[in-house]
């Protein structure tokens, strides 16, 4: 339940950022399509609805005052204001960040920057630790297969010296029974019986 205040909270705050830079963006782009064509026409823009301003809320109690995603309520002036988006949080000058409420009247920016600092550290070095735990188990395991093929290969290599062992033991006993002897290939020339 703790954290879906919290939850609310980035979800405003992505749509109070959201709403500026969209804001920001049409204007400069009306801007440049007015410049760009030089034609008589004129466009009228869309009926909206005036918004009441942050400011006009002075006075009220902190729920009023965060109906509106961009208001801002200062606890020790009492004051709603207009949310600065451009600079992401509020300057100490406007109000301080222990004392600023925005989205929820319960939580205050300080608390919320150094839980979300936290919970990103978290995620940092746990998304770290897989990695390496990953990387250690991947080098381990090649290192299991480097073992086994050299116990593989040491197996064929002993197999090997045990037939040539075998080879030799028989080529030796057919010289013993033909009497060829493997001590020098001219022996049958020096004894002339």
């Amino acid at each position: 339940m703790n954290c879906i205040p919290l939850v609310l909270l980035l979800f405003g705050l992505s749509s109070t950022l959201a709403q500026t830079t969209a804001s920001s963006s049409t204007q400069s782009s009306t801007t440049d399509t007015t410049q760009s064509t030089s034609t008589a026409t004129t466009t009228t823009p869309a009926p909206t609805s005036p918004r009441p301003s942050c400011e006009s809320k002075n006075g009220t109690s902190c729920d009023e005052c965060l109906v509106d995603v961009n208001c801002l309520w200062c606890i020790p002036t009492k004051k709603c204001i207009t949310y600065p988006a451009k600079t992401i949080l509020p300057p100490h000058s406007l109000c301080p960040l222990n004392d600023a409420r925005w989205g929820l009247c319960t939580i205050n920016f300080q608390i919320l920057i150094i839980t979300l600092s936290v919970a990103a550290a978290i995620f940092i070095i746990g998304f770290l630790v897989c990695i390496f735990c990953c990387c250690k188990c991947e080098n381990a395991g090649s290192g299991r297969f480097d073992n086994k093929m050299n116990r593989k290969l040491d197996k064929r290599k002993t197999k090997q010296e045990e037939r040539k062992a075998e080879m030799k033991i028989r080529h030796d006993e057919i010289r013993q029974k033909y009497g060829l002897s493997r001590a020098s290939p001219y022996a049958r020339f020096e004894n002339p019986n």
